[in-house]
């Protein structure tokens, strides 16, 4: 399904990404992972990667570094030829109410999960536009769409990246480039796991689907959003929640 394209995920190393990655490596995308600091994982995924016989490296980048997504970006153009996909996964966390959440635990955030989507964008843009193909996937959040108690900076973070999103797939579209964004919910993750049992019971009486998600769902979604077969779908943002957000 994506044989001999090559697929960009931030956040590559664990999850979400890691899920992504190894779907498009499976369907013959070739895989660059940006990890920020766990070394270890993002190798591992890697190894696990060419398992499916295709091209994979992992580079170490703070996605809120303009200057150093450049570098990172001009390195896997020049390792693998062309970049084809791209996933933008990366993001953190610093939860607490408004009333205690500290100026830089805001920024951070808001640096990592929002300005880190237009660094990567900005940098691969030029090279989609000279092929006119290319799809972008931004993994936003419900949490962007409906707000959450003790996450005003991540929230704000991924409705922005709603934001850029659309208007993305606009200014994109001019040189055949999509743009969608991924808005998954409750999703059974290493950052899921931490929870309690109460905790967890409490969220999925929410669900009207009573079970929380998993990396693999949200990976088929992207593999989808990757493809030839959405082709004419742009600027769109699809929820893969379980009806958490209806």
């Amino acid at each position: 399904m994506l044989k001999g394209k090559t697929a960009v995920i931030t956040g590559g190393s664990r999850g979400i990404g890691k899920a992504i990655a190894l779907k498009m490596a499976e369907n013959g995308a070739n895989i660059a992972i940006l990890y920020a600091g766990n070394e270890k994982a993002a190798e591992a995924t890697v190894v696990s990667a060419r398992e499916f016989g295709i091209r994979a490296a992992c580079y170490q980048c703070d996605v809120s570094d303009f200057s150093k997504t450049k570098e990172a970006v001009d390195s896997i153009r020049e390792e693998f030829g062309s970049i084809d996909i791209l996933v933008n996964n990366a993001g953190i966390i610093r939860d607490n109410l408004l009333i205690r959440m500290s100026e830089e635990d805001f920024d951070k955030v808001i640096d990592t999960n929002l300005k880190g989507v237009f660094n990567m964008i900005k940098h691969i843009y030029p090279i989609m536009a000279k092929q006119r193909s290319g799809s972008v996937i931004n993994i936003t959040s419900v949490s962007g769409l409906m707000g959450n108690i003790g996450q005003m900076n991540y929230s704000a973070a991924k409705a922005g990246v709603v934001g850029i999103t659309k208007t993305a797939a606009k200014e994109l579209a001019m040189r055949s480039v999509r743009c969608n964004a991924i808005a998954p919910g409750f999703i059974d993750t290493d950052m899921t796991e931490k929870l309690s049992d109460s905790v967890k019971e409490g969220i999925l009486s929410t669900v009207p689907l009573k079970k929380m998600g998993t990396a693999e769902d949200v990976a088929n979604l992207a593999l989808f959003l990757a493809s030839d077969i959405s082709g004419y779908i742009t600027g769109e943002v699809i929820r893969i929640d379980g009806g958490l957000y209806i």
